[in-house]
């Protein structure tokens, strides 16, 4: 069967974009990514982060009696959640593992936090508690079950350590996916597997052994970002066949304005506002922030909610993979047989004749030439003003022809 080159004849808008600079052209067809990024940052940080207040958060009661959780929930409607339990442990137990922000023991009146795990939680909520326990005559001590070391002292370490492994785990991928579209599987995902290495080994020893934000744990701590690292890394792999050179677009989406105020590091899930609340429940940053602070503190579910999610998005990088690579390949024959190309395509080929041209333009200024093979020559001195004379002339402007080739416009300067 015989193909036929058909190019389709260029727009009014694309002709004449065509014949700007080269170089402006480059820069005008990246300027989408700064856009992109400020809006999204104001859609899901801005949005996230502006009015965070408590909803719903669940509180741990033993031995209280009615009147007293009625008193709480009138003084404090919508904003906790009372939880009855039928013993202290099994209140505390939840309290560390994150299930409730606070226990309180009415025989006691004792109000159990765990900083380790929520610091906001275990600073407001007390804080809005208190008085209306005072109200009702009881005056109630706050403990801390799971106080943060003083290298730590907001509890942020988990936060910028996760952070760190999400954007370095989606930025490898991402240049895989921009510039290693050729690749074969088995070197893309060796890539992944070692930037995973290099960049969890990195990260951990600045924010341990140097900084001091960490103390021990390193080999712990190196496995979870590597597992991490990678399981993003396939992931936006897998995305790049489907987005192509806008492969930063999903991958910013999923792992960095989606994730990092749905993660709970900074905010927890019951202060947020929908959908960053149920986002909680999926994004990558919850089961990093919990895995750290589960290795780190020892609160929080454990490692088994983010060892699923590890696996999960890694599987789903696989898959993506696997029935994107055909989908790239049917695009890229089409382009091949149309003679299709983009216009990123044409300004990068643009770019590169006119830094071909200029190149013999400096070339020849300083008496030099260079020949097809890129030997250098020296000009003998009769011959270089008419020489500096040709490149001169020659050295032009690129445009988009009606055809949809690269023509060139010679101009004496």
């Amino acid at each position: 069967m015989t193909h036929t080159s058909t190019q389709r004849t260029p727009s009014a808008f694309r002709t004449w974009y065509a014949s700007l600079h080269p170089s402006l052209q480059l820069i005008g067809l990246q300027l989408w990514l700064p856009l992109f990024f400020i809006v999204m940052f104001c859609l899901c940080y801005v949005a996230a982060f502006h009015a965070p207040h408590p909803h719903e958060v669940p509180v741990a009661v033993v031995g209280v009696p009615t009147s007293v959780q009625d008193a709480l929930t009138r003084a404090l409607p919508g904003v906790i959640d009372p939880q009855t339990y039928s013993s202290l442990q099994s209140a505390k137990e939840a309290v560390l593992h994150g299930r409730v922000a606070v226990a309180y023991d009415g025989t006691s009146n004792s109000i159990f936090t765990a900083a380790a795990h929520q610091y906001q939680v275990a600073a407001l909520i007390p804080a809005m508690m208190t008085p209306v326990l005072a109200a009702a005559g009881i005056t109630a001590t706050v403990t801390d079950l799971a106080p943060l070391p003083a290298w730590d002292e907001y509890g942020t370490v988990s936060l910028y350590l996760m952070l760190s492994w999400c954007i370095g785990g989606y930025m490898v991928a991402m240049f895989i996916g921009l510039m290693g579209a050729p690749l074969r599987h088995r070197t893309r995902v060796l890539v992944i597997l070692g930037g995973g290495v290099i960049i969890s080994g990195i990260t951990n020893f600045l924010a341990g052994p140097v900084i001091g934000a960490v103390h021990g744990h390193f080999g712990m701590l190196f496995l979870i970002g590597w597992g991490w690292i990678v399981a993003i890394g396939l992931a936006v792999n897998g995305f790049s066949y489907f987005a192509g050179r806008f492969i930063a677009l999903p991958a910013m989406v999923v792992f960095i304005f989606l994730s990092m105020p749905s993660s709970g590091a900074a905010y927890p899930a019951w202060f947020m506002a929908q959908p960053f609340a149920w986002l909680n429940n999926v994004v990558v940053g919850s089961g990093i922030t919990e895995m750290l602070k589960r290795e780190l503190y020892g609160v929080g579910p454990g490692f088994g909610r983010g060892l699923t999610m590890m696996i999960s998005y890694a599987t789903a990088g696989v898959v993506l993979m696997l029935t994107g690579k055909r989908l790239w390949e049917r695009r890229r024959i089409r382009a091949i047989v149309t003679g299709r190309t983009t216009m990123f395509q044409d300004a990068q080929a643009a770019n590169r004749d006119f830094l071909i041209r200029e190149r013999d333009d400096v070339l020849a200024r300083h008496g030099l030439s260079t020949t097809d093979t890129g030997t250098i020559h020296t000009i003998p001195e009769e011959d270089r003003d008419d020489f500096a004379d040709y490149v001169d002339t020659e050295t032009t402007d690129m445009f988009l022809g009606p055809q949809g080739g690269l023509e060139r416009e010679s101009r004496p300067r």
